[in-house]
């Protein structure tokens, strides 16, 4: 017997509905924020994790400033403190958790490679935006001096409990905004300055390092791009202008991959995918012997 044609429309657009429903649950999980996707990430297979992980926190006044501490486990004297500034949107989320450590932006490059950095005397802090940014860390707010006093407050508090003088910061892509402006407002604390991938143009969320000067800072900066870094907003003739500007070093990084993703997300060049040991280990030689490296390459 034919179905009639009132239950035959009703199959059809039921049969719609859930093609309509399934498209729409399939561009919510690709509309996933980055941040969230890389968190995540973090399992216990993460290498990182099989080192010391510590959560710090700072209260100043209504908000705190936090960091996440990685030092190698057996680790008890330190000489080298390198302070962490990931990429966009800077906004960790750190936590703990069931007595773990919880934080977004795993996969940013300085994030995932940071076990590389380790040895007996090096400690890592990767730093977070503070509390009351973490709905919009704009880069108008890294400029400003309460951010400075805000990692001021982090880094001597950090360095007051595992006896660190003074700090390496190391930036990458929009923590490169992060990291130039924290040094730039304490360079007795921070007398070495590493921008990896740097944000020289600007965009929605501020002007980048375009508008920024070196002049009169003693902070000695090195800076570290991949010869083919894809995005847009970090071309590698921006990072030859800015080192001949601020006659500073340009350390060059080439090879590595495969890439995946968009250009300016962290598995392309623009995060040294494939190589991130070896430019990272350049990076901690430049530190501990003042000496720029030769320019890292790998096929």
């Amino acid at each position: 017997m034919s179905p009639n044609p009132i239950d035959t429309r009703l199959f059809s657009t039921s049969r719609q509905w859930r093609l309509i429903l399934s498209a729409l649950l399939a561009s919510a999980i690709l509309a996933v924020p980055p941040a969230r996707a890389q968190a995540a990430g973090e399992t216990a297979e993460d290498p990182n994790l099989k080192t010391s992980n510590v959560v710090i926190s700072v209260q100043r006044g209504s908000h705190a400033i936090s960091g996440l501490v990685t030092h190698a486990p057996a680790a008890r004297a330190f000489r080298h403190g390198i302070a962490l500034f990931p990429g966009y949107p800077g906004i960790m989320r750190l936590r703990e958790e069931e007595g773990r450590p919880r934080y977004e932006l795993g996969a940013n490059f300085l994030i995932r490679s940071r076990r590389h950095w380790l040895d007996e005397e090096t400690l890592l802090l990767a730093v977070d935006a503070p509390s009351d940014q973490w709905a919009s860390f704009s880069q108008n707010f890294r400029e400003s001096p309460r951010y400075g006093e805000d990692v001021k407050a982090l880094l001597q508090e950090v360095g007051r409990r595992y006896g660190i003088p003074d700090w390496t910061l190391v930036g990458t892509s929009e923590g490169s905004v992060s990291a130039f402006h924290a040094a730039r407002m304490n360079p007795d604390l921070a007398p070495r300055l590493i921008l990896t991938a740097s944000l020289f143009l600007g965009g929605r969320n501020g002007p980048g390092l375009s508008g920024t000067s070196t002049e009169g800072m003693a902070t000695r900066l090195l800076w570290v791009h991949h010869e083919s870094d894809p995005c847009s907003y970090t071309p590698y003739r921006s990072a030859r202008e800015f080192a001949e500007r601020t006659r500073s070093p340009l350390l060059t990084v080439r090879g590595g991959g495969p890439e995946r993703g968009a250009p300016c997300m962290p598995y392309s060049a623009h995060g040294f995918v494939g190589i991130e040991r070896e430019t990272v280990q350049a990076m901690r030689n430049w530190v501990k012997s003042g000496v720029v490296p030769p320019d890292v390459a790998k096929e």
